[in-house]
């Protein structure tokens, strides 16, 4: 029988008691409590149920839900009678930070305060007739929005030993989201702040509270210890490489083709899988991102679901002001290949505007990339991971947000592209003049030959913006050795009928005259190093490659 899937919902009970399309992952509540770890820090991308989990955890141990069998029963928790006894029994302390953002720390911080406000104001009854001794009546009246640092750093220990206290048994403290705010933090410019204010609130809720029974952090990202969890030596990290809780975040394929069948579509199987399969975590391949598929269901349409339910906004500016390296190992990413990098997955956000480690590892914590091979223990000493773009979703994510690079209504690509192919030099001289006015900044290339000798970030931006708009008819490819050097561009043409190109890019010397003689300079290095070995190798005759030298004076340019 076809249920009714219900987008967006992360409230465990609304689900369950409006029999909405849901798929069993309690089994999580099980395997967590039997491994007994003290705290446990779960990354996983975005929507990937790191929320509903977290409201099921909630509603599963927290006294407030006590009796609530109707929630869990015929669910694979509810098939042991230890956790039916257990369902109930300890005091719940939940937040998430997933709303906790700001322009400014000041803004970010008061958030944090109001959602520790708000729960002292859940537990209200605590201030009761006498069960608060003075000095701790006047600590939970001075939690407000506007309370001093010492007070909401301390604000969770101090629930914990009221509750523990009023029931009798330590807390579970659940947490989702955690890293919100650092991530906001990194973006808008107040990371140290915002460090240590979050790693003052961590220390006394996670690490010197004896009234705690276990704690849970779910996030996108594992912030490094060195950051926000110094002294935690009680951290269980689970990332998307570890074993344990490998299913309970996300749908494996079986689930997915069992939802297929249910919802009579069992023909969509293998063009389902296409799309949205490709997430890795630990050993378990095949694992689907749940809005994509729950959005497939209820729609019944191929789309980017999951990659365009928020913004990519730092995700873009990290790769379009990153190192020509970076551009190059996206061009291969684009076209399906596999690139090897290192990866640290404790992440250290102010190291991502200069460290390309960083930025693999926050995109492959984010889920754009996957893991294709583990690097072996012990063979490198920096581990390097084999690395591809996760799906088709992703790789059209990409190619999406490479065309706002250069699509706009005052320069647009696809008639510089026709340009080429037309070998309309006077329209590619006006349309490279406008772009790269428009543009250079963007890509943080520098203003001069002195400041940046090779502008490679928007070369390589630019080459990236051909990938994506010829892909159709030209295999492009870049910094690749053919001849006797590396070529800075080429297009092969798929069809034989249309011409190929080698393109040269070159900045002004002060030995050079003019920008014209920089262009034959460019021209004279793809004959002189016999850059078109590669394309006559593959039978394409001369008389079909161009030759075209690109020369830049900080935002002048001229082609040849």
């Amino acid at each position: 029988m076809e249920q009714t899937v219900s987008i967006g919902t992360q409230d465990f009970e609304y689900l369950r008691t409006n029999r909405f399309f849901y798929i069993d992952k309690t089994d999580f509540i099980r395997e967590w409590w039997e491994n007994g770890d003290n705290v446990t820090l779960i990354t996983r991308p975005r929507r990937f149920g790191k929320t509903l989990n977290m409201s099921m955890m909630e509603q599963f141990f927290s006294t407030r839900y006590k009796g609530r069998a109707d929630l869990f029963d015929g669910l694979s928790v509810w098939n042991h009678a230890r956790y039916r006894e257990l369902q109930g029994t300890y005091p719940v302390i939940s937040l998430s930070f997933a709303n906790v953002k700001g322009g400014d720390y000041r803004t970010t911080r008061d958030k944090i305060c109001i959602l520790l406000t708000e729960l002292y104001t859940k537990n209200r009854f605590l201030l009761d007739g006498d069960f608060l001794e003075p000095g701790e009546r006047d600590f939970f009246q001075m939690v407000s929005n506007k309370m001093e640092d010492s007070v909401a750093t301390l604000s969770l220990y101090m629930l914990s030993g009221f509750l523990s206290r009023y029931y009798c048994r330590k807390v579970i403290i659940l947490l989702d989201e955690y890293d919100t705010p650092m991530q906001e933090a990194y973006v808008e410019g107040y990371w140290d702040n915002m460090v240590t204010f979050i790693r003052n609130l961590f220390h006394a809720t996670f690490k010197t509270n004896p009234c705690m029974e276990r704690a849970i952090l779910t996030g996108i990202t594992r912030i490094s210890k060195a950051s926000v969890f110094s002294d935690l030596n009680n951290l269980a990290v689970i990332t998307t490489t570890t074993e344990r809780y490998a299913t309970s975040f996300g749908f494996t394929e079986e689930e997915v083709f069992a939802a297929l069948d249910q919802f009579g579509m069992p023909d969509k199987k293998e063009l389902v899988k296409k799309w949205y399969d490709g997430f890795t975590f630990g050993s378990h391949r095949d694992i689907y991102n749940p809005w994509s598929i729950t959005s497939f269901l209820k729609e019944k349409k191929m789309k980017t679901y999951w990659a365009n339910t928020s913004e990519n906004t730092l995700i873009s500016r990290l790769i379009r002001s990153g190192s020509a390296e970076v551009k190059i190992a996206m061009e291969d990413l684009l076209e399906d290949r596999i690139i090897c990098r290192p990866i640290d997955e404790e992440l250290v956000f102010d190291q991502l505007d200069h460290s390309d480690a960083a930025l693999w590892s926050l995109l492959l914590a984010a889920g754009y990339l996957k893991v294709e091979q583990m690097p072996e223990d012990g063979v490198w000493e920096e581990p390097f991971y084999q690395l591809s773009l996760t799906n088709l979703e992703v790789r059209r994510m990409f190619r999406d947000m490479v065309k706002t690079w250069f699509h706009s209504p005052q320069v647009r690509y696809n008639d510089f592209i026709k340009a080429l192919l037309a070998g309309d030099l006077e329209f590619m001289n006006r349309y490279m003049n406008q772009v790269s006015a428009k543009t250079f900044s963007f890509f943080d290339v520098g203003k001069s030959a002195a400041e940046h000798e090779e502008p490679e970030r928007f070369y390589h931006g630019f080459v990236l913006g051909l990938i994506v708009d010829m892909a159709d008819r030209y295999r492009v490819t870049s910094n690749r050795e053919s001849g006797l050097g590396r070529y800075d561009v080429m297009l092969e043409p798929q069809n034989s009928q249309d011409p190929a190109f080698v393109l040269e890019f070159k900045v002004r010397r002060s030995s050079e005259k003019s920008l014209s003689e920089t262009v034959q300079n460019a021209l004279a290095q793809i004959r002189d190093k016999g850059y078109d070995a590669e394309l006559t190798a593959r039978g394409i005759v001369k008389e079909r490659i161009r030759h075209y030298g690109f020369a830049f004076e900080g935002k002048m340019v001229l082609i040849g």
